[in-house]
């Protein structure tokens, strides 16, 4: 990587441009450092805990409320949409697999195409849900299938 720094006094604030040849692990890793976005955060039993998005196995709907489910299996309440949250966490590793749910790609552990019309996805501790009919030529298309 390379930087360059110019010191312009006729900016008002600072502006950061950034050239890349494509998309890279590098690239995203670094403009999740520079977007300046609040902790995602879980609240349950009247108390509230700072959420790692790489711990959390999914997001869901329930109850008109989002839940997130982490690996050792605590479910939190989130304040936010899942539209929100699809905004905010990494494209490339949260995947929306159906209307009332996002699931973390890197916990995947086993896909079942078996079925007719849907995907059943495995993730880390044997979580089981499945990919709605809507959103199979979407994950098909992410798993190069």
């Amino acid at each position: 990587m390379k930087i360059d720094v110019t010191l312009d006094p006729a900016l008002e604030e600072l502006l950061v441009k950034v050239l890349s040849p494509g998309e890279t692990e590098e690239l995203a890793a670094l403009l999740e450092r520079l977007e300046d976005r609040p902790p995602l955060t879980g609240f349950r039993d009247g108390g509230a805990v700072p959420l790692d998005p790489g711990e959390v196995l999914r997001f869901y709907g329930e109850d008109k409320e989002v839940r997130a489910q982490t690996l050792d299996r605590e479910v939190y309440t989130v304040r936010l949409r899942l539209y929100e949250l699809e905004g905010r966490l990494d494209r490339r590793t949260f995947v929306r697999v159906s209307h009332s749910e996002i699931v973390n790609w890197k916990r995947v552990t086993a896909l079942d195409l078996s079925l007719s019309g849907t995907i059943r996805v495995t993730l880390d501790g044997g979580v089981v849900t499945y990919v709605s009919r809507r959103y199979v030529k979407k994950i098909k298309e992410v798993l190069g299938i």
